[in-house]
């Protein structure tokens, strides 16, 4: 598989991802680092939409069912080299169905995670899949 994406700026403006349809704006400006993603945030997003497509995937190869998952995700930035380090999620899948093994899902998450498996390589990784009964 290979993957393809474009990206612009202008000068003392934002910029913006361009992927398939979908335009993401950032920030690379001062005035907007309150309201838009910047680049770390954005590396974090990659990280948790992986990990997110992972729970749909293996829901279907696992058999379970859930109504919904929220992810959320910390780091460390550290200073020399500037680099992420120190990732810790915390998943909870929204369900109440028995054939969801939530330590086999961890597993499959962390073995076949084209992102995670990316980001394990140059930092570490922690976190918890918690479940919640669907309300």
């Amino acid at each position: 598989m290979n993957y393809h994406i474009k990206a612009s700026s202008t000068s003392n403006q934002d910029a913006i991802i361009h992927i398939k349809q979908s335009d993401i704006d950032f920030g690379t400006t001062s005035k907007t680092s309150e309201t838009l993603p910047n680049p770390a945030e954005l590396f974090l997003g990659a990280f948790s939409a992986c990990m997110l497509k992972n729970v749909e995937r293996f829901s279907g190869m696992m058999k379970f069912t859930y109504s919904k998952a929220t992810l959320e995700v910390k780091a460390t930035r550290l200073e020399n080299p500037p680099r992420m380090d120190n990732i810790i999620y915390d998943l909870t899948i929204y369900s109440d169905d028995k054939k969801l093994n939530t330590n086999l899902l961890k597993k499959n998450i962390e073995k076949f995670g084209t992102i995670y498996n990316t980001v394990k390589l140059s930092c570490t990784i922690s976190g918890t899949i918690s479940t919640e009964i669907n309300v």
